[in-house]
């Protein structure tokens, strides 16, 4: 493997990065409210789940209500 100087890989560097195509800041609003309405969901859906099986617990074990 070849050795390169601090220089050359620095070079190589910014000619990688000006290939990135960076999102706009609308994409990035857009994906950023994405995750959160996700997030929400996933944590409605562990919550609806949780309380189902915790129901089936205490039912079980005759500690229901």
């Amino acid at each position: 493997m070849a050795k390169t100087s601090p220089a050359q890989f620095i070079q190589e560097v910014r000619q990688e990065t000006a290939k990135v195509t960076w999102p706009t800041r609308k994409e990035t609003g857009i994906s950023t409210a994405m995750v959160f309405v996700m997030v929400i969901l996933a944590a409605a859906f562990f919550f609806f789940v949780d309380q189902v099986m915790s129901f089936g617990v205490r039912t079980l074990f005759g500690m229901g209500a």
